[in-house]
């Protein structure tokens, strides 16, 4: 039974590195397959995951005249498969290569009639091993990952709290299994110029797709070893407005990182105070509004301001 008492746990990144990395690589498995099926969506809206009551998912995907979606369940630790004539299918979720949970994945999926065919390659992801070719990464911590859902849980209650007081063009909250991260953008309703960056075997059109119109976007995310090492929340701006990095934002803790070109606040400053909410929605509302000020969005005619 989870501990209701601990809605905000501790996840260290050193407690789950290895169940951290097999773990993302197994969302690009399942991720890749909801990017197979789906028609494309503006910024990519239909590749993310969504967190659900036990998990993640891929939400319902045609295939032909049926449906079928994917599940990830974090408390019983289970992938699970249905289709909408029935059919359903699944594995335990246990250490395993990304390799096995590959190919036991297209193994369920045949079993069920759907075949997929998959770009194989890991993506955002530096010296990526194929997929079915992956033996190295091959851990899972179930207590590690529960934990990690659970603080997702709770992230996609604020931000979608966050997300209920514009009236703009907003993105659902969703989970982009290729940075591993929740995350929420809000739209000021113009073109941006083309995007210049790119991420490993992605490509530029990829991300110029995504960034087309300028954003105001923020987020979660476990960290890793190259700039965060530890669970943080993030903003970000594109195009980024002169003077956005020297803006004052609030909670106490938040910084600017140079490296990423976003506001942080790390995870541990304010899990375990009393006003988790009220702390997390300022960070999410003071980058926000540095963002749009400096920008000069049409904040009146965008925002739905709380009764």
């Amino acid at each position: 039974m989870i501990n209701r008492d601990d809605s905000w746990p501790s996840l260290p990144l050193a407690s789950w590195r290895d169940t951290r990395a097999t773990l993302h690589l197994w969302t690009q498995v399942v991720g890749k397959i909801r990017l197979a099926q789906a028609p494309l969506v503006n910024h990519w809206w239909q590749v993310p995951l969504y967190v659900t009551a036990r998990g993640l998912t891929t939400s319902a995907m045609p295939y032909g005249t049926r449906d079928f979606q994917i599940d990830f369940d974090f408390i019983d630790h289970r992938l699970v498969i249905v289709s909408s004539d029935g059919g359903a299918a699944g594995f335990a979720l246990e250490p395993r290569s990304v390799a096995e949970f590959h190919r036991e994945v297209m193994a369920q999926l045949a079993s069920l009639g759907i075949a997929v065919k998959l770009w194989t390659m890991p993506v955002e992801i530096e010296g990526a091993i194929p997929f079915e070719q992956d033996h190295v990464h091959s851990a899972y911590d179930k207590d590690a990952v529960n934990r990690f859902w659970r603080i997702l849980v709770q992230c996609d209650r604020v931000f979608t709290l966050f997300r209920a007081r514009f009236l703009g063009k907003v993105s659902p909250v969703h989970f982009f299994w290729g940075s591993f991260d929740l995350a929420v953008t809000r739209f000021s309703g113009k073109r941006a110029p083309p995007h210049p960056g790119t991420a490993p075997h992605l490509a530029n059109w990829v991300m110029r797709e995504a960034y087309s119109h300028e954003v105001s976007s923020c987020g979660f995310w476990p960290g890793d070893d190259d700039s965060v090492a530890a669970p943080a929340f993030y903003a970000y701006a594109y195009p980024q407005p002169p003077g956005f990095a020297d803006a004052a934002v609030r909670p106490r803790g938040a910084y600017w990182h140079e490296g990423l070109g976003e506001f942080i606040l790390p995870y541990d400053s304010v899990r375990q105070e009393n006003s988790v909410d009220k702390r997390l929605l300022e960070f999410l509302e003071s980058t926000y509004a540095a963002a749009a000020d400096l920008a000069h969005w049409d904040r009146a005619a965008l925002e739905r301001h709380p009764s």
